[in-house]
């Protein structure tokens, strides 16, 4: 992330992904650059785009794309846009950026993976908790709890940017409508190995959930108002 040094957007939206980032890329998905046309990959849906370095540096690391590109963050001939583009970027699933759109996304791209019998593929999708304000979101959420779409997974990072939520309110939001919930803490003094968090993230996003969409809430503010 330090080599995007030009004209930075949503800076703290970036790191507050970063943990999460990397461990879905690193230990959960089951896709890398040489299957990443592959019809039975996971799907990584960036809702939360508005704020892509950190998905940049995690799809460098990760050989989706070339890591010359990230000095060129932001510029007017650079492939890496201040909202990903899914023509312009390797591995990049969906162009997004407007909030509200990628949760309703995620659960029509599993809809349409049930629908051709790719049973194999898993969909992943990670959001903010102000992204929650808007309306489709919560149609998804209990469309994909009420069929029972087992595929479908959510990360939900909670920064305390909502108005009207809050850690154990998104608890309560996604369990009302049938899904398997996870909550990790992500806020981690500096004494503290990163590597504890990691762990503690991956457990919680392969917690089995058989027959009910699973979402991770990862708590990332010191405080909420």
């Amino acid at each position: 992330m330090a080599l995007m040094t030009g004209a930075e957007k949503h800076g703290p939206a970036a790191t507050s992904t970063l943990d999460a980032l990397w461990v879905l890329y690193d230990r959960v998905l089951r896709v890398a650059p040489e299957s990443a046309d592959d019809p039975d990959r996971d799907r990584f849906l960036l809702s939360k785009g508005h704020g892509p370095m950190a998905y940049y540096a995690v799809l460098a690391a990760k050989g989706f794309l070339p890591v010359e590109w990230l000095p060129g963050f932001g510029g007017f001939d650079s492939p890496l846009g201040h909202h990903p583009d899914r023509l312009l970027v390797p591995g990049v699933e969906i162009g997004s950026g407007s909030l509200g759109h990628g949760l309703p996304l995620a659960v029509g791209t599993a809809l349409g993976l049930r629908a051709r019998g790719r049973s194999a593929a898993r969909v992943w999708v990670l959001t903010g908790d102000a992204e929650l304000d808007e309306g489709s979101n919560h149609e998804a959420i209990d469309f994909a709890g009420a069929e029972g779409v087992d595929v479908l997974h959510a990360v939900v990072i909670d920064n305390a940017s909502a108005r009207h939520t809050g850690s154990a309110w998104l608890r309560k939001r996604f369990e009302a409508s049938g899904w398997s919930v996870a909550c990790v803490d992500g806020r981690r003094p500096p004494t503290s190995p990163t590597a504890a968090l990691h762990s503690e993230l991956h457990a919680a996003a392969t917690r089995p959930h058989p027959g009910r969409p699973h979402v991770v809430v990862v708590r990332v503010a010191a405080k909420h108002p």
